[in-house]
């Protein structure tokens, strides 16, 4: 009797902890469209820690969980998501609308605005399907904040002087 009270109290402690979120179906093709889009599509570059340094040698289990290296420039200090969290989160609709928002750089947001439903149903139901992983993304930093964490600048430099309108 013991045994199944501990087992009933460990099954209760897992439910409360599971995502809100009910996962939606992902059918093998569409979950095989899904990662395709993801390693051909540059997600990885940012959203996976060493994934560029590495020549994309980082194994699946440890994809889209962000990174600690911000990217600076004139719109403040940005960091890559953990996709994994942010897709645990979020329901497929809100993930397809924030996909169509425009975002901070050096996002390319408008890339994932110009997909098809179907390609970012597959892009989220990849990711969740690789389940919740590794920690939050540090916290934007406006511009002039100060940056606790390795970056890399992008501010633009040498470029021309802008010529007087005639």
């Amino acid at each position: 009797m013991r045994t199944v009270k501990i087992l009933l109290a460990a099954l209760a402690a897992t439910a409360i902890s599971a995502p809100a979120v009910a996962a939606p179906k992902g059918d093998k093709s569409t979950l095989e469209r899904g990662r395709y889009i993801v390693s051909t599509s540059g997600c990885n570059d940012c959203h996976t820690a060493g994934y560029p340094e590495s020549g994309g040698k980082v194994a699946e289990a440890k994809w889209l969980t962000g990174s600690p290296v911000g990217f600076s420039g004139p719109w403040g200090t940005t960091y890559p998501a953990n996709l994994r969290l942010t897709a645990q989160s979020m329901p497929e609709a809100a993930w397809i609308a924030r996909a169509r928002s425009e975002m901070r750089p050096p996002m390319p947001w408008f890339s994932l605005r110009d997909m098809n439903d179907a390609d970012l149903r597959a892009v989220y139901r990849y990711i969740r399907s690789l389940g919740p992983a590794g920690d939050s993304a540090p916290a934007y930093v406006a511009p002039g904040g100060k940056i606790a964490t390795p970056y890399i600048d992008f501010v633009p430099k040498n470029l021309p002087l802008k010529t007087a309108a005639k």
